[in-house]
């Protein structure tokens, strides 16, 4: 296995799934030592942290849930757009691809361009 791609997978494991957790854990603590410990009147009310972290997660999770539907349908679309307007390698494999259509592209350029993609096919298995 290549290095590189064991670094991206510790990467993407690290800021999609543990710091996701950790920083909502300490979401929760910081906010409950902010909005209820010395405040009187929320102490009373929710006097632990635990049934300030059930209550909290109860109205944060459908809230992200929300907010994330409403991204994945307005926002990502134009993401993605943006993504791919600026993206060379996409770039590079279309114009081949329009090359080797209109007979401009070299055997060497057709063959580079397999390759590439016989790579980017191998990529996808693992």
């Amino acid at each position: 296995m290549n290095l590189r791609m064991l670094w991206f997978d510790g990467r993407i494991g690290h800021t999609t799934y543990l710091m996701f957790f950790l920083t909502f854990v300490n979401f929760i603590i910081i906010a409950f030592n902010f909005l209820i410990e010395g405040n009187s009147i929320f102490e009373k009310i929710i006097p632990y942290m635990w049934l300030f972290s059930i209550i909290f997660v109860l109205l944060y999770v459908p809230i992200s849930i929300l907010i994330g539907r409403w991204h994945k349908n307005t926002q990502l679309s134009t993401e993605m757009d943006i993504l791919v307007n600026t993206n060379p390698i996409l770039a590079r494999m279309v114009r081949t691809l329009l090359d080797v259509q209109t007979g401009r592209a070299s055997k060497e350029e057709i063959e580079e361009f397999r390759k590439m993609i016989v790579d980017i096919e191998k990529d996808e298995t693992r």
